[in-house]
């Protein structure tokens, strides 16, 4: 198989990598970054056998792309009884949410770090039927050693932003051979399609987005009563995945808040909770007080922002708030995150004016009057107070918008995968 010089210096590297590998793990592992219990499973070796029958390989990057895939391997079992799903992934937060929501038939393993020997014995054992990649998770070793099996590959809801294109551009021989190593591409949105086009040369499918039809699980029923009784009547909204630079015009929105309403509560959730410290006196220095949800502590009647300093509780925090700022998209050069978890807890939705990684869904959004724009602290207190006073989007704007931008891609994209079992050939 001859490789593209890049590819090959890329193997080369990650080969010359191998000794430092166990080491790092044990860091990340005291960090809480890897289960140590499972951390075999990233060096290529599986502690389990592989089920008899024909098997899908799913491999996404961490909670959003799991959750993907386990809707698509959910209908994707329902349709084929004689099917099982591996899904891989790399972080701990994704490993448990897969833990609770996929379906039987179906189980996780950690992707193995890619290196050629860890891919190459990770392919070996599992030897899948159809190997399928979600959004832009491309590591080429493991491309590269699924290949040399002869399996044919799919990668679904394929999203790039701007710069991500252009960095495929900067290396268009690696990017046209990893590509051109899938028989079906499947992209999520206009920009996507059009750049994969014009990198490999070839037609690329616009299925829609897949995240628009997956549900993410509901919060835990006794947390959510809990939490709802501690916070009674109080006015709530959500900063959701906050980056620096963003926590200052929320925090300064929120003071405007205090001042008609007393008795407001901002959750706010950066997107990195180990930014809590820096996080925490911040508040302080706006005057706020605070409780950190890392100490297992409800915030009582004097707390005025509740620092969300957790991963996984996103949907509890989601259902608490009426009113939710999209974050990632007060400050350039980030690109806003999805709000589709968002809106399927049935909050209002906020955007600052950078969210350009996900204009096309934003752009349904607006279509519907579905969402609500905020540029600064002013902007943001007053969406915000529009939605307490009930003049904000209704939650059904919200579901026709999601109907709208998703363009069948869940059907589409089973189509897809069932002609490739079947071993016919799927059109680009």
């Amino acid at each position: 198989m001859s490789l593209p010089p890049a590819l090959g210096w890329y193997r080369t590297a990650t080969r010359l990598a191998v000794p430092v590998l166990p080491g790092l793990l044990a860091r990340r592992a005291r960090k809480g970054k890897e289960d140590p219990a499972r951390r075999h499973e990233r060096l290529g070796h599986p502690d389990r056998q592989r089920p008899a029958g024909a098997l899908v390989w799913m491999h996404g990057a961490s909670v959003g792309e799991s959750l993907v895939l386990a809707s698509l391997a959910e209908a994707l079992l329902a349709r084929r009884p004689d099917l099982n799903v591996l899904v891989t992934s790399g972080t701990t937060t994704s490993a448990g949410l897969l833990a609770r929501r996929l379906p039987e038939r179906a189980f996780h393993q950690y992707v193995p770090v890619d290196t050629p020997a860890a891919a190459r014995r990770f392919a070996e054992h599992w030897r899948p039927d159809l190997a399928v990649f979600a959004e832009s998770e491309l590591w080429p070793n493991l491309i590269v050693e699924t290949a040399r099996l002869g399996t044919p590959m799919a990668l679904v809801n394929a999203r790039m932003n701007d710069r991500s294109i252009r960095s495929w551009r900067r290396r268009p021989d690696t990017a046209r051979w990893l590509l051109g190593r899938f028989a079906w591409i499947g992209a999520a949105d206009t920009r996507t399609r059009d750049g994969l086009e014009d990198i490999t040369g070839y037609p690329v499918s616009l299925a829609g987005n897949l995240k628009l039809e997956a549900h993410p699980p509901a919060p835990d029923a006794a947390e959510l009563l809990r939490t709802r009784d501690a916070l009674g009547n109080r006015p709530v909204w959500l900063a959701a995945s906050t980056h620096p630079g963003e926590e200052a015009i929320t925090l300064d929105a929120h003071k405007r808040l205090l001042a008609n309403h007393a008795d407001a509560l901002l959750i706010l959730a950066p997107r990195h909770p180990e930014r809590a410290d820096a996080i925490a006196r911040d508040i302080a220095d706006h005057g706020l007080t605070a409780t950190r949800r890392s100490e297992d502590r409800l915030p009582d009647a004097r707390c005025q922002v509740w620092l969300a300093d957790t991963l996984g509780e996103m949907m509890l925090w989601y259902t608490l708030a009426p009113a939710s700022l999209i974050a990632g998209s007060l400050v350039p050069d980030i690109g806003g995150h999805n709000p589709v978890e968002a809106s399927r807890a049935g909050t209002a939705v906020i955007t600052g004016p950078h969210a350009a990684s996900f204009d096309d869904l934003f752009e349904a959004y607006r279509r519907h009057g579905a969402l609500l724009d905020a540029q600064d602290a002013d902007s943001l207190a007053g969406a915000v107070e529009q939605v307490w006073s009930g003049r904000g989007p209704a939650l059904e704007a919200a579901e026709a918008a999601l109907a709208d931008a998703s363009g069948g891609a869940m059907a589409t994209t089973l189509e897809q995968l069932e002609r490739l079992l079947d071993g016919k050939a799927v059109r680009r």
